[in-house]
């Protein structure tokens, strides 16, 4: 088995290539690891990790080598490692969360078991489904919506002096509740054709996206389903209560929509999912695991356990039991 470790240098506040090398060294060492089994690569531009990622699986495919790639970085690098990866079954991704948001790893552990190197080398490879998307492939959350507008907007305001990540991001919350607010949006769920007056949706795969926000509580990235959350439009006096609702998950419990959440939500199971704007005001923007882009039509499919990821030993332990319940029922 190889190892290769990608760290993006711009991802998170910190540059983790400063001090993150020699913590790679030394817990390799632990595992028994000889400096022929790993290796360390920084990534210099986007795209970069997609790029390493896809020439290392094809190599230690022709070799007949299994393939670790774990990329230190935020949900933006982990993707291009995946997607680079993906096709070659000898290959599994893993993620150190060194961005800014870590959503990925929400739906399976904490932030603290992916940050442990010496969890990670001792950790296992699980398949889980993606999702084939407008935007790509992505291994958690397509989005459309207030939510991907404001992500949408904060690279402008990171241009001015000052205005950093948290400063950008509140002024482009501010910008967007300034201007119109929701669209007129036609779904199609498996066949299903809804027309909705709606401020946003969420498109599941996994739990969390938007550096925390849990819009799919009991999402299962193995079960061949995607979780689907349309938020009807509401007024700008009732968005922070129920955006505060969906931040904590507390929209959905036991299956089922909850009584605070019936009035405001609509949710479905779904392999296949399709929106388009019905308002004629232009394109939808979207958003998917670190891409965003406006969208004439998003198109969401599920791709059942077309992904390999690699989990820190503790959370695999929690992933193979709750598989062990599962096959029980």
């Amino acid at each position: 088995m190889h190892v290769l470790f990608l760290l993006n240098p711009t991802a998170g506040k910190q540059d983790c290539t400063r001090q993150l090398p020699a913590q790679i060294n030394a817990a390799a060492a632990r595992a028994g690891l000889r400096a022929q089994d790993y290796d360390i690569r920084i990534t210099s531009h986007a795209g970069h990790a997609r790029e390493l990622a896809r020439a290392a699986a094809a190599k230690a495919q022709q070799q007949g080598e299994e393939l670790r790639i774990f990329t230190a970085g935020g949900d933006g690098t982990f993707n291009e490692a995946l997607t680079g990866a993906y096709g070659f079954t000898g290959t599994a991704v893993g993620c150190l969360p060194f961005g800014s948001g870590n959503d990925f790893l929400r739906t399976f552990g904490t932030k603290e078991e992916f940050l442990d190197l010496n969890a990670q080398l001792a950790g296992s490879v699980v398949p889980i489904d993606l999702m084939k998307t407008s935007l790509g492939l992505s291994a958690t959350i397509c989005a459309a919506g207030l939510d991907a507008q404001v992500a949408y907007g904060i690279p402008k305001f990171r241009r001015i002096p000052l205005c950093g990540g948290e400063v950008s991001y509140l002024l482009s919350i501010v910008e967007q509740l300034c201007g119109h607010i929701g669209r007129r949006v036609e779904y199609t769920i498996d066949g299903e054709t809804l027309e909705v007056d709606c401020l946003m949706c969420a498109i599941c795969n996994g739990k969390a996206y938007g550096g925390g926000f849990c819009a799919a509580p009991e999402a299962q990235p193995d079960d061949g389903w995607l979780d689907v959350f349309i938020v009807r439009n509401v007024s700008r006096l009732t968005i922070a209560r129920l955006l505060s609702m969906y931040k904590k998950g507390g929209h959905f419990k036991d299956g089922r929509l909850t009584a605070q959440a019936e009035p405001y939500f609509i949710y479905r199971r779904a392999r296949n999912v399709t929106l388009r704007a019905a308002d004629g005001r232009g394109p939808i923007i979207a958003t998917a695991d670190g891409e965003c882009a406006p969208c004439k039509e998003v198109e969401v499919q599920v791709q059942p356990l077309a992904g390999r990821i690699v989990l820190p030993a503790p959370a695999y332990q929690r992933f193979a039991a709750r598989q062990l319940v599962t096959a029980a029922e």
